[in-house]
């Protein structure tokens, strides 16, 4: 290890080994690189056993990376560091203690999808009206309570007196009721019990701090306020914690991340040494300045300021265009001309957007242009349908007390066992208080099952043999038995569609998965293979190899980079989202939205493109909205392209309001079969209290000025140019516009 090959600040993270130590890590400033030297360094120069490093991380992916640059540089030794993401340290801890918590440590970590079934039964157990009351409010509630470290005792106590709080605080209760019924953790759970058993076990607590005397934390900035607690709990005996995070890079709010972890990080750590890492190694200096001209007008954050030595590079391109398609078209142009003009790859290239819908009109012009792409963050893998079956049945073998694998897969394929059955075995189950695998175990004496129960046995059988070879036969030989003895592809064959073979590649490649899982593992089990799957992250799913142009949301560009920049959408309303822009606390959460801007200006390595249209079709509607404050906020010197104000009167119209208009310039009839409004009939009824030049509000878009006003049969036409959510076109009638 030679450390004279870091810049000086990297060096001085490097050497200072001892403490609290926070390093401000800007975009693309070697962060990585610093982590890895770090470790070497402890071990080499400062005598520490590998046994007592550990190194977190949010993603498999750069857990994974950064594993293999520690076993590089420090060779031998090297497998003893605990170097893993959150979840999965906090699992292994589990898996060894969670019995001094009242689980057994063979329990079933579930997934969003588990966690929905589980919701629905609760409700319906409840008699909970899901018309009123959805499942995802309940689970969204529950998270955020676990992340805030509240159980659900305390979360009741702070519910009193608020109704829908009150119905969550009993939901949450019951919630946490049937997963440990069901020996079963969510994802929240695994840190959430972590910190419930070091707070509640003084041994178990020595064991860990005695264990990790070194602790190293990647991406600080994305912690909740549970992982700040894991973490500190953890460093709290010999305090050599070394955190790395951007605040400008904080963009998980919705997640539960909290920013005050990295920006207040000296309050709770005093004796903290604050190093920053400004030297940027990826992009352009144009690039960066750009960045740091935007970042620049947040309030909540550390200050600092990117520079690098790649010299000046390209002006940032900047194009306004009339439609979405017409951005579109551009962007698959632009590609096509970088690839076969200027020996740029597919992969080179990235697409990155606010929101998923935007993908639609990419994917259709990139087909009709023979562009190969792939959307990051689409369906999972292993949330489609046939996967799931599987993994279920291998849940079931694993843990039978799982309920949900084992009522999903006891009908498939179909063994003729109805509804009314399964309830009955449930309610059984339930009286009885034992698993629902335990009842279908008796179900021969519970009595209102009947000649049913000959169904059910068969399957608890072959369960039962399945577990009975576990660990005398290879995990991919227990899958292969399952699929051939439940003639799931059979079925699937005998379908003979498209569909039914692509669900076949599915599972070829899930053997396939499996397979590589027993050749990297030293013991592989079930558990640690199930285990593994539930960990994977949509993010995870790119493949480096693959020469494709990656379509993505800018939350799932974090960490990534690019040679070209396709930053689409730059419009006030859509890049900042009008619910930031209208919300209660818009400072806050526009800050916020500021800082996924520059993740999405700093991907870049060469080129950035910024585009956005001038009418976009958003849930059915033509808006009108102005270029975003991001790109505003750039100074035109970078930009290769200026910002242009439109006419108000030359903007276009869409169809379907040129109707709408058309028919309220025509007479009413003079009979109709239904009733009409009140005040709905000629535009006299209607006193209009302001004219052009006027200011005036409306409820939803804010404040704005009148710029026209046309009288038609019906009502009058109004156009405001409102000062956040751009130009809009009503009815006077509809709009209830107010003159302030």
């Amino acid at each position: 290890m030679d450390i004279n090959t870091l810049n000086e600040p990297q060096k001085r993270a490097v050497l200072q080994t001892e403490g609290p130590v926070l390093i401000l890590a800007g975009a693309g400033s070697g962060k990585t690189r610093v982590l890895t030297h770090r470790t070497a360094y402890l071990i080499e120069e400062k005598g520490v056993n590998p046994y007592h490093i550990m190194a977190i991380t949010f993603t498999n992916k750069a857990a994974g990376e950064m594993r293999e640059r520690i076993d590089d540089m420090v060779g031998y030794g090297s497998e003893s560091i605990w170097v893993t993401t959150f979840h999965s340290t906090c699992v292994r801890i589990l898996r060894r203690f969670i019995d001094r918590l009242g689980f057994a440590t063979n329990f079933t970590i579930y997934d969003a999808d588990d966690q929905k079934t589980l919701m629905k039964d609760l409700l319906k157990r409840l008699n909970i009206d899901t018309k009123i009351y959805k499942e995802k409010m309940f689970l969204a509630a529950i998270s955020s309570a676990k992340d805030e470290l509240i159980g659900p005792t305390e979360f009741a106590l702070n519910a009193a007196g608020d109704y829908v709080k009150e119905k969550q605080a009993l939901v949450y209760r019951e919630y946490q009721q049937a997963l440990k019924k069901n020996n079963a953790l969510d994802f929240d759970d695994l840190i959430f019990y972590t910190v419930e058993l070091f707070k509640t076990d003084a041994e178990v607590l020595d064991y860990y701090q005695e264990r990790f005397r070194y602790i190293m934390v990647d991406e600080y900035q994305d912690t909740n306020t549970a992982q700040f607690e894991l973490v500190r709990l953890l460093a709290g005996k010999y305090k050599n914690l070394c955190v790395v995070g951007d605040d400008d890079q904080s963009i998980y709010k919705f997640r539960g991340a909290n920013i005050y972890n990295i920006l207040n990080f000296e309050k709770y750590f005093p004796e903290a040494v604050v190093i920053k890492l400004e030297q940027n190694y990826r992009s352009t200096q144009n690039i960066l300045d750009a960045a740091n001209q935007v970042i620049a007008n947040n309030r909540g954050r550390k200050e600092k300021r990117l520079f690098t030595l790649n010299g000046e590079g390209e002006k940032i391109a900047f194009h306004q265009f009339e439609t979405g398609y017409d951005e579109a078209e551009y962007v698959a142009r632009d590609i096509t001309e970088k690839v076969y003009k200027q020996g740029y790859q597919y992969k080179d290239c990235a697409v990155l957007y606010r929101t998923n819908a935007q993908s639609r009109m990419f994917e259709e012009k990139f087909v009709v242009s023979n562009i190969p792409y792939k959307i990051v963050g689409g369906v999972n893998f292993y949330a489609r349908k046939e996967i799931k079956d599987l993994l279920c049945y291998l849940k079931t073998i694993d843990n039978a007390s799982d309920d949900l694998a084992v009522r999903r897969i006891i009908n498939v394929p179909k063994r003729g066992i109805g509804a009314t059955t399964l309830n009955r075995v449930q309610e059984y189950a339930i009286a009885q208080d034992m698993s629902f695998y335990n009842a279908l175990k008796v179900a021969e004496d519970i009595p209102s099952i009947g000649k049913a129960s000959a169904k059910i046995r068969p399957f608890v059988l072959f369960i039962q043999a399945m577990r009975s070879k576990l660990g005398m036969i290879s995990l991919v030989e227990l899958l292969e038995e399952v699929i051939e003895t439940t003639g799931y592809v059979k079925e699937l064959e005998a379908e003979g569609t498209d569909e039914a073979e692509a669900r076949i590649e599915n599972i070829d490649e899930l053997i396939s998965k499996v397979a590589a899982y027993e050749e990297a593992e030293e013991q592989p089990t079930l558990s640690g293979f199930l285990e593994e799957v539930a960990l994977v992250a949509d993010i995870d799913s790119l493949e480096d190899e693959s020469n494709y142009v990656v379509l993505m949301t800018l939350h799932s560009a974090k960490g990534l980079e690019f040679s070209n920049v396709y930053l689409a959408g730059m419009e006030d309303g859509l890049f900042p989202s009008y619910m930031s822009i209208m919300s209660d606390n818009a400072a806050e959460e526009i800050e916020e939205e500021r800082r996924l801007a520059y993740v999405g200006i700093t991907r870049a390595k060469e080129n950035l493109s910024i585009s956005c249209a001038r009418q976009r079709m958003i849930r059915g509607e033509t808006q009108y909205n102005k270029v975003s404050r991001f790109v505003r906020e750039i100074s035109p010197e970078l930009l290769a392209g200026a910002i242009k104000k439109p006419k108000i009167e030359d903007l276009p119209m869409k169809k379907a309001y040129q109707q709408a208009k058309e028919e309220f310039r025509k007479k009413p009839f003079a009979a109709t079969s239904y009733s009409t409004p009140k005040n709905f009939g000629t535009a006299q009824k209607i006193a209009l209290t302001y004219g052009v030049g006027d200011r005036v509000r409306h409820m939803k878009f804010g404040e704005g000025s009148v710029k026209g006003i046309v009288e038609g049969g019906r009502d009058y036409e109004v156009t405001v140019d409102f000062d956040t959510a751009g130009v809009k076109k009503m009815f006077a009638s509809f709009a209830k516009l107010k003159k302030i």
